[in-house]
């Protein structure tokens, strides 16, 4: 099997044992372009949903399942951007982004957090089929960047010390972005389990000076391998750990025999209900803008 290359469309387990903490970080490329090629959003909203994939991957990374799924969702009241969706299956991400064009144009080129969503929320599910088990975390959409609420979410829904880095580049009319997520976590431990957790372990605040001092270049710079960037942020560290690393790809499970095979599982009266004027059954993703035509007797 060849090894995964450590540049672009990656991601990578750190470990630094000494100061009990574990980390991940990633980066895309192309499979920013693949997820976006359909959906013709503006440069703002094009800048989110690559912020967003990254986040997505870091936490789909921690999936020591590899079956699991990640969604991370951001809802909002009447915001310009009313609805985010990003998920991670088995390495391979999506996502889709629903707002107001014309509310976003008036906002100006470089709008806040706050300006996108106003009032919402950010949710974060953890699902683990084979193990039966699903979780999900709920936080206010707060601060000024995605990063920031990811940071908020791990302190509130999950009480483990975090830091998140995210940042995203446009070059030559294509999307590079990267991620970093680092965290008070001692090996072998798993946070929502955990019973309490020191939030002023001396350790913590040397590896989030060291892990934040990262800079947005560094992370988007795909000539950067992963594994030197670990070695610039903490050489001075007694060991550093990296694990294995994931590749990442641009996903959707919409395939026709897959919209079948969803649309098989409703009674037929139901499927009946769904047939439009032309005589077929219509479904639409809004993940990769795909529009599925589909003859009702394919399905008896």
């Amino acid at each position: 099997m060849p090894e995964t290359q450590l540049n672009t469309d990656v991601a990578l387990g750190v470990a630094i044992p000494s100061r009990n903490a574990r980390g991940r970080i990633a980066r895309l490329g192309p499979v920013i372009d693949a997820v976006l090629a359909n959906h013709r959003y503006p440069p703002v909203i094009e800048r989110l949903m690559a912020e967003a994939l990254v986040l997505t991957a870091l936490l789909g990374s921690l999936l020591k399942e590899s079956e699991g799924q990640i969604t991370v969702q951001a809802q909002t009241e009447a915001g310009i951007v009313d609805l985010l969706v990003c998920d991670y299956h088995s390495g391979e991400l999506r996502g889709y982004i629903r707002h107001d064009p014309e509310r976003l144009a008036e906002a100006g080129p470089n709008p806040s957090l706050f300006a996108l969503f106003g009032k919402g929320y950010l949710a974060i599910t953890f699902d683990h089929p084979v193990m039966n088990e699903r979780y999900q975390g709920i936080v206010p959409l707060e601060g000024d960047s995605l990063a920031h609420a990811a940071q908020s979410f791990f302190m509130q829904s999950e009480q483990i010390p975090s830091i998140v880095r995210l940042a995203a580049e446009k070059k030559d009319g294509h999307w590079s972005a990267g991620g970093l997520l680092f965290q008070h976590l001692p090996e072998g431990e798993e946070g929502r389990d955990r019973l309490h957790t020191r939030l002023d372990h001396p350790d913590w605040p040397h590896i989030a000076i060291l892990a934040g001092s990262v800079k947005p270049e560094e992370l988007t710079d795909p000539s950067l391998a992963l594994d030197d960037l670990i070695w610039r942020l903490f050489h001075e560290e007694d060991e550093v750990r990296t694990l294995a690393a994931l590749a990442l790809s641009k996903g959707c499970r919409c395939d026709p025999d897959y919209v079948r095979s969803v649309l098989a599982r409703f009674p037929a009266e139901e499927r009946q209900a769904m047939v439009g004027e032309d005589g077929l059954i219509r479904v639409d993703c809004e993940f990769c803008s795909s529009s599925f035509a589909i003859q009702p007797h394919e399905l008896s």
